[in-house]
């Protein structure tokens, strides 16, 4: 069976599961602890790399790929790879946090630095917030600073190869201080909003910012 086509059913019980854990407050350890302890409570270490998603793993080709930015900007675009590569292109080393309660230390990206994203766009005075699209319909939300910090990237590798489809291939958002629900795989559009605009997690009951340290993983 082809990613694209899993059975709606299949789907319907995964958000029901997650959203159950919400409720029940699952995983949580009523802990807190300082960015300088770098295993947020709660995590375990991992050294593979765990594939959660909706259910549906979309088929995007280089060829095929559109990033549109717009919303209160003075330069509203659409991008496509070409585009993308000609971008600066800036590599990272970061830990990754998943709200399913697993950590990966050290991870190499390479992509296109916020920086560059925003010097692009051109904000407008009013945008407070980011919105983001995926092309499974996924939807998740951020504030301007979250987004804005030096170390998150629109990235299109990772450990030295192209970034597969399973992880969000050809581009995914890398918020890397931020539970990994916020960083955006099969990113396609990008808003920039003058009210934040709760994504498909946070209004199943998930935190709104997800702050692995402050274990804010459920609203």
């Amino acid at each position: 069976m082809a990613a694209n086509d899993t059975p709606p059913g299949i789907r319907k019980k995964l958000v029901e599961t997650k959203q159950a854990w919400a409720r029940e407050g699952r995983l949580l350890t009523g802990q807190a602890a300082p960015p300088e302890q770098r295993l947020p409570p709660g995590q375990r270490l991992v050294t593979d790399f765990p594939v959660l998603d909706l259910g549906i793993q979309p088929a995007v080709s280089r060829e095929t790929f559109r990033l549109k930015l717009d919303g209160l900007v003075e330069n509203p675009v659409t991008l496509d790879w070409a585009w993308l590569q000609e971008l600066p292109q800036e590599d990272r080393l970061n830990d990754i946090h998943c709200v399913t309660q697993w950590s990966r230390y050290d991870n190499h990206w390479r992509g296109v630095p916020v920086a560059a994203i925003l010097d692009l766009a051109r904000l407008k005075p009013g945008a407070r917030f980011v919105s983001f699209e995926a092309h499974d319909g996924y939807t998740t939300n951020l504030t301007l600073e979250d987004f804005a910090r030096p170390e998150n990237l629109l990235a299109h590798s990772w450990e030295g190869a192209p970034l597969t489809r399973q992880h969000g291939g050809p581009l995914r958002v890398l918020v890397p201080h931020l539970y990994l629900w916020k960083s955006t795989k099969w990113v396609r559009r990008i808003s920039f909003l003058a009210k934040n605009a709760p994504g498909f997690w946070e209004e199943r009951g998930y935190h709104d910012r997800g702050d692995p340290w402050m274990e804010e993983r459920y609203g």
